[in-house]
């Protein structure tokens, strides 16, 4: 509560985005990465920009003008709050230039399952002397401020960096959030689906090893590029939003801050590894009592649920906060 008070009075709101502070510097180190596609883009690489002074991202400004962030996590499951990020990798592209990167590994607080390491392939002895994701987040959130962050399915990831975000109580950065899934799925439409992997098929991108967060965020950097060439050279920034249809703003994946009265014990019973019991108001056992292990709560534009082990027949269900009159830790 006290930090989205804290929000509310230090930024400014526009278009239904939180922003903090209308201008900033940033000091980039630039690298060498290798292009693909040919976009009718010229591609070039400097080897260094200091002290540029620049303007956080406008929905009426060309996207040939933004500052883009690519980005991709790799976690140790499959929701906040009970799962850690493992792996973050960035790529920031601005006016033709790729300007800066960023990878890290991260030590989640505890070992990987086998199934998840097939998934990624990190494992835990990859991760042992790693740092923990605390001690890089405002590394992170420096790099992504004033830039158009892209990332596919990007509501997972927010979601895990919005938590991060929250647990380290800084200001959600000054960004718009795209979805390279989302703008695929509506500008690449003869691809015979949409996930990173077969788009890295369809248009002949060096997606390097698939599940590991920065080749991923190159992956989505070529894609989105893509996207914004099949949207045209003078297209502005609120015709991508638009395109893409669903609102991924970082207020929509808050947890710590949400005002919903389960969220709490929902993310107290995970932390202390406990059931919950729960009265939830649809399914076949609408209205009684039932008791649940709860994994994570999922933010999602299509409505926020908690995922958990139902008691009753020991399957794994989504219960819609919505329709849950009743909580209680066990």
């Amino acid at each position: 509560m006290e930090l989205k008070e804290q929000k509310r009075t230090n930024a400014n709101w526009r278009n239904g985005i939180l922003f903090h502070k209308p201008l900033f510097h940033m000091n980039f180190r630039c690298f060498s990465i290798e292009t693909p596609l040919d976009l009718g883009l010229e591609m070039k690489y400097t080897e260094g920009m200091t002290d540029q002074e620049y303007q956080i991202p406008a929905l009426t400004q060309k996207i040939s003008d933004l500052s883009l962030v690519a980005f991709d996590t790799e976690t140790s499951g499959a929701y906040p709050v009970g799962s850690d990020i493992v792996e973050y990798g960035a790529v920031k592209y601005r006016q033709g230039q790729i300007v800066g990167r960023q990878q890290f590994l991260f030590k989640p607080r505890e070992l990987m399952s086998d199934f998840i390491i097939k998934i990624h392939g990190i494992t835990n002895e990859m991760v042992q002397d790693a740092p923990s994701i605390s001690e890089k987040i405002n590394e992170i959130h420096e790099f992504m401020r004033g830039s158009v962050l892209l990332a596919h399915h990007a509501p997972f990831d927010l979601g895990f960096l919005a938590f991060e975000f929250e647990k380290a109580k800084l200001p959600f950065p000054e960004t718009i959030n795209l979805c390279s899934s989302l703008l695929a799925r509506k500008l690449i439409p003869e691809s015979g689906n949409h996930k990173l992997q077969t788009l890295v098929k369809f248009l002949n991108i060096d997606g390097g090893s698939a599940h590991r967060a920065f080749d991923d965020a190159q992956a989505c950097f070529h894609v989105g590029l893509e996207c914004f060439r099949r949207l045209g050279p003078e297209s502005l920034l609120e015709k991508a939003c638009s395109t893409q249809q669903k609102p991924l703003a970082w207020e929509n994946y808050i947890i710590l801050g949400h005002q919903h009265p389960v969220t709490p014990k929902v993310v107290e019973a995970i932390q202390l590894k406990k059931d919950l019991e729960i009265v939830y108001d649809k399914g076949s056992h609408q209205g009684q009592v039932r008791r649940v292990k709860p994994w994570g709560i999922v933010r999602n534009p299509d409505g926020d649920y908690l995922m958990a082990l139902c008691r009753i027949d020991n399957v794994n269900k989504r219960f819609y906060l919505s329709s849950i009159s009743q909580v209680k830790l066990v």
